[in-house]
């Protein structure tokens, strides 16, 4: 026997409005957020839930940022907010008013490849290519960081400064383990990321 839902009754299936909210609450308001985006300020109109990994591919048709997990596990979605390699899937895009906003397309600087992006080349550091976006974008970042003398999980000693030149293979492994290679090549991208060391 099949129910036939009363829409005089407030019936889930059918207390919709044309325009999809629900009867007797407020719409989802579109907002204003403006960014600096790969160096060039721009407004979007996203909606309060919107991610900034949606913002960027479906507002700005940035799509070298990519959409896998969409739950921060794999690390495809990287960006720089501010010079910090965050995941652009659970970020949301309202938060971000006046920040700055790094993709793998910003890397590219007077028509040169970034030395990371040289480097993945060279040492073929990717096969499908899904999250090499991803990966790069951790790596950058993460040279950065250990420039900046941040220790990581896998820093032997804490008494001392961290310099770059600490930055051994265990490093780098452990501090891109966030980012997920369906392919395997993970010994071709620390070779890569080695190579960019040594070329900063």
């Amino acid at each position: 026997m099949t129910r036939t839902p009363n829409p005089e009754s407030g019936d889930a299936a059918t207390d919709k409005t044309p325009s999809g909210t629900a009867t007797g609450k407020s719409p989802i308001e579109p907002m204003p957020v403006n960014l600096t985006v790969n160096g060039l300020a721009r407004t979007i109109t996203v909606e309060p839930r919107m991610t900034l990994l949606d913002a960027l591919r479906e507002k700005l048709a940035l799509t070298g940022t990519k959409k896998a997990c969409d739950r921060g596990e794999c690390g495809a979605c990287t960006v720089h907010i501010d010079g910090r390699r965050v995941l652009s899937c659970m970020t949301m895009a309202a938060m971000l008013e006046g920040k700055k906003i790094t993709t793998i397309e910003g890397l590219e600087k007077n028509g040169m490849l970034h030395p990371l992006q040289l480097a993945f080349i060279e040492h073929d550091g990717f096969q499908c290519g899904f999250c090499t976006s991803g990966q790069i974008m951790s790596g950058v970042a993460m040279i950065e960081e250990a420039k900046a003398g941040w220790p990581s999980a896998a820093t032997a000693d804490l008494r001392r400064d961290f310099t770059l030149a600490d930055l051994s293979r265990a490093e780098i492994r452990e501090r891109m383990s966030g980012n997920l290679c369906r392919c395997a090549c993970y010994p071709n991208i620390v070779d890569a990321v080695v190579e960019a060391v040594a070329r900063s």
